[in-house]
């Protein structure tokens, strides 16, 4: 039996956005950045009362379906709590289908709200942030983005399965380089994360395994101490090349960007474009960007996911 929580307890969460793969570390390496979504939830006597302000407030169902609903009574049910009513208030900047963990971050806000409520009903019932990396990347079927999101900085993740077949997700936080600068580019048109995993082949040679291997294991030198090999780093055989056919705009400029000694990869399942670098960001490439039509942003490398 799951015990229902008074009405009046309240709490805000402030999630980060992120980035996934940094090029070679397809599922495994990601980043948070200074992006931030909010939601607000306070436990009522009953009923749900969502309100969404923000990117993606015309597009996304404004009741039990939405995401962060679902995920705020899977963070109550982990604690063996339900809510007899729910008042939600979602601020939404992160851009949504872009690759920068929309809805990634949405699972972890809300699971961090069902979090919250019950370690305010009981303290004893608070979770840690490994337990949190697990529920958002068991909610979500892949680690990268939601541990970013969880953990902050930068992450490296994996999944370790048990011998009756259950699946821990498990990460851990790099500490970036403090030189280390992000640069995003956003198009205005959107991605279906589903549709560019579906470009890539069952099958990889393995060639390509071996070289994304040592390209990964590079990165985590390159983000924590060694930001000269970057460019090194960031190479890639699995992901990008197989899905440049639907994301154009996103090739180009990755090409354009590396032709200029920039670290360049696509973020995520794109079509936002990451660019990693020590250096100031070049004027004539902020220009131009604009001039195309992607908003050029500059975040942080953000700490995780905040809970008040």
């Amino acid at each position: 039996m799951s015990a229902t929580l008074p009405a009046g307890l309240a709490v805000s969460v402030r999630v980060p956005a992120s980035t996934a793969n940094l090029g070679p570390g397809f599922d495994c390496l990601g980043m948070a950045l200074g992006i931030y979504d909010e939601i607000e939830v306070r436990t009522t006597d009953d009923g749900l009362t969502i309100r969404v302000e923000g990117e993606g407030a015309n597009d996304v169902p404004w009741g039990p379906t939405h995401l962060v609903v679902r995920a705020i009574e899977a963070g109550l049910a982990a604690a063996g709590l339900r809510a007899g009513g729910l008042d939600v208030v979602c601020r939404n900047v992160i851009p949504h289908s872009r690759g920068l963990g929309s809805s990634a971050s949405a699972v972890v806000g809300g699971l961090a709200a069902g979090a919250g409520l019950a370690a305010k009903f009981d303290p004893a019932l608070e979770i840690d942030r490994d337990e949190l990396v697990h529920l958002a990347s068991e909610f979500e079927g892949h680690p990268d983005n939601a541990a970013a999101s969880v953990l902050g900085g930068a992450v490296v993740s994996w999944t370790e399965t048990a011998e009756d077949g259950t699946v821990r997700y498990r990460a851990v936080r790099l500490a970036p380089a403090a030189a280390l600068r992000v640069v995003v580019l956003v198009p205005s048109e959107r991605s279906s994360t589903a549709h560019t995993r579906g470009l890539l082949p069952a099958q990889v040679p393995h060639g390509d395994a071996a070289f994304n291997v040592s390209r990964a294991a590079l990165a985590v030198v390159a983000l924590t101490e060694r930001p000269d090999l970057l460019m090194q780093a960031t190479q890639d055989k699995l992901h990008q090349t197989q899905r440049a056919p639907a994301l154009p705009l996103t090739t180009a400029w990755i090409a354009r960007l590396r032709a200029a000694g920039i670290a360049a990869t696509v973020s995520g399942a794109g079509p936002t474009i990451l660019a990693l670098t020590t250096s100031e960001f070049p004027a004539e490439l902020h220009e131009l960007a604009k001039a195309e039509g992607l908003e050029v942003i500059e975040p942080v490398i953000a700490d995780g996911v905040s809970i008040d």
